[in-house]
């Protein structure tokens, strides 16, 4: 399949997403690195204007702090305090629900174009990818400002799309650590958790920029954001995609992330 020559938003020249070869080794770096920075992504006039639309939402965003495990599951009394089920680590972060995000905003049209779409279908080996059911989860914009991490943590869904608006000062920096576990498999690799968390595993980052599309296995990886520093707030924005258009968030994981359901 070929691509058109131009696009609004995607930077086609480097990035030809139509075509099924480009899509196909894109897999294949997925499926090896079980992560994918695809830089310059988008064009620097769409980035700039979500930038600007993140920066007036902001003060809008549900902020919340939380204690969690690695697992985002409830802990267990009958383990000791220090079993990987039961060691806590810390969240803060600012969520901008899809609700928020005007119709005719360049995250909109990015998410909602058919051949967008298409592609991430063929990089990460789905036939369909769908939004989600309700109006807050399919467009996430994530905010942290000065002094707010995301700790250690598994991811529920086997992959994630996001987009840098802004880089923080310093700080705010994504590290992971890969297969540490086999989901699939029930492993929940305590041990390969606790040398994570003690700090005895080597760590690699994710360094990536305002404009770059990022695919990332975070279902078996550990991975956090280290915490950031200075007045820039840093915005990332999170493209939400299903493979059944039934799948839904949970009323209880609504109002954790949004404070709200509806």
């Amino acid at each position: 399949m070929a691509s058109n020559s131009t696009h609004p938003h995607i930077e086609l020249t480097n990035h030809p997403i139509g075509d099924d070869d480009f899509a196909a080794r894109c897999r294949d770096q997925l499926e090896a690195d079980g992560a994918l920075i695809l830089r310059s992504f988008f064009t620097r006039e769409a980035i700039e204007r979500a930038a600007a639309e993140s920066a007036e939402l902001e003060s809008s965003a549900f902020y919340s702090n939380a204690k969690h495990n690695v697992y985002l599951t409830a802990t267990d009394p009958d383990l000791p305090d220090d079993h990987p089920f039961n060691r806590p680590v810390m969240s803060n972060k600012g969520l901008i629900a899809d609700d928020l995000i005007a119709g005719d905003s360049p995250i909109r049209e990015i998410y909602e174009d058919p051949q967008f779409r298409s592609f991430l279908g063929r990089v990460l080996g789905l036939d369909n990818v769908y939004p989600y059911p309700d109006k807050l989860s399919s467009i996430v914009i994530s905010v942290a400002g000065d002094g707010m991490e995301l700790g250690w943590h598994f991811d529920t869904s086997a992959s994630s799309v996001t987009m840098l608006l802004q880089a923080a000062e310093d700080g705010g920096v994504f590290e992971y650590v890969p297969d540490v576990r086999d989901a699939d498999a029930g492993d929940m690799a305590f041990g390969n958790v606790d040398r994570v968390l003690d700090g005895d595993e080597p760590v690699r980052t994710l360094d990536f920029s305002p404009g770059d599309l990022v695919l990332f296995r975070g279902r078996n990886a550990l991975h956090r954001v280290t915490p950031v520093s200075g007045s820039t707030t840093r915005s990332l924005v999170i493209f939400a995609f299903n493979e059944r258009p039934d799948a839904s968030m949970t009323e209880a994981a609504l109002e954790t992330f949004f404070g709200r359901t509806a």
